[in-house]
């Protein structure tokens, strides 16, 4: 049976490269199905691709974050490529994401711009550094090895598309993809790429403070939520020592005297302290629910792979 393939391209104004991006992957691969997504543009990228060969959607809730949400519940496929329509991604490098994918069982492949022309051919050393700060703290935290947590070209399989809840509403939602799968123990492939900055005339949506800002704040809220007992335990420690560092002078008070003199400083700083304590309990308990989830996650996906291979059966016999 053959399988289908799928080239998603969202996007928002970029008139003057969605042509040539949808051209140049229904060249690389003439059997995929070519889908932009128009995300509000207003200066008729939806026109320029549907000529272009490329079928078109619209999601009118604003982010790409919202846009791949979409993409992922309305499409069907058996490999989903997720490429920008900026023109900076090589269509030529296609095949070598797809291939891990169907031949062998890679849940996300990543398109590594970084170990290549990234740092040369983009010109904003803000974004070069914050590259390189989020792909520090997401391996460290996660303990991965990726390299290029915030590429906009991957593969994906079926599996992870259709198993993956997608919270991001902008451009966070590459990094929200990479901790999904570092935290579910997918199977991650990278493929280094050529990367080539926009065009003349075709102007980046992203801005670095704001959407930095967004991205420090994905992280720490996926911490949160993949690590609780990490992310609790150091709050906890930290909300203690406040605590303690009052209650010290009490304690030295009593052993000197045998009394108690500062009642409020005691009461506030037992309290400070029990505060700390229960967010330790907290983060334990939370810990074992995300365990839970974990194993429930692996039962998902294993109804999942039975569900295709029997509507693969199904579509055999038909």
């Amino acid at each position: 049976m053959n399988k289908k393939i799928v080239i998603l391209i969202p996007c928002y104004n970029e008139v003057i490269t969605i042509g040539k991006v949808v051209s140049d992957f229904k060249k690389e691969v003439p059997e995929a199905e070519v889908i932009v997504y128009d995300n509000n543009s207003s200066d008729g990228t939806d026109e320029v691709a549907r000529k272009a060969g490329a079928k078109v959607f619209y999601e009118y809730k604003q982010g790409k974050g919202n846009v791949v949400r979409s993409m992922f519940r309305n499409i069907e496929a058996d490999c989903y490529v997720l490429v920008d329509g900026d023109d900076t991604y090589p269509a030529s490098a296609v095949k070598e994401l797809i291939k891990p994918v169907l031949d062998d069982g890679a849940d996300m492949v990543v398109g590594d711009r970084l170990s290549t022309t990234y740092f040369t051919e983009n010109k904003r050393a803000f974004h070069n550094f914050g590259n390189k700060l989020v792909k520090g703290l997401i391996n460290k935290l996660f303990k991965g090895s990726v390299n290029d947590i915030m590429t906009g070209y991957r593969a994906f399989s079926k599996s992870f598309v259709k198993s993956f809840p997608i919270v991001s509403k902008g451009f966070e939602i590459e990094t929200e993809m990479t901790i999904h799968a570092l935290d579910k123990n997918m199977y991650i492939v990278e493929v280094p790429i050529e990367y080539k900055d926009r065009p003349e005339g075709s102007v980046s949506k992203l801005n670095t403070v704001q959407d930095g800002i967004k991205v420090m704040g994905t992280i720490a809220k996926l911490f949160r939520d993949y690590k609780p007992f990490v992310f609790f335990s150091a709050i906890s420690i930290l909300v203690f020592l406040f605590g303690f560092i009052f209650f010290v002078g009490v304690l030295i008070e009593y052993f000197e005297t045998g009394l108690v003199s500062k009642i409020p400083t005691l009461i506030v700083s037992s309290l400070i302290m029990w505060g700390g304590v229960s967010l330790w309990l907290a983060g334990v308990i939370l810990h074992v629910i995300v365990g839970k989830h974990r194993q429930l996650f692996e039962l998902q996906m294993n109804i999942l792979d039975q569900l295709d291979k029997i509507n693969s059966k199904e579509d055999g016999i038909e």
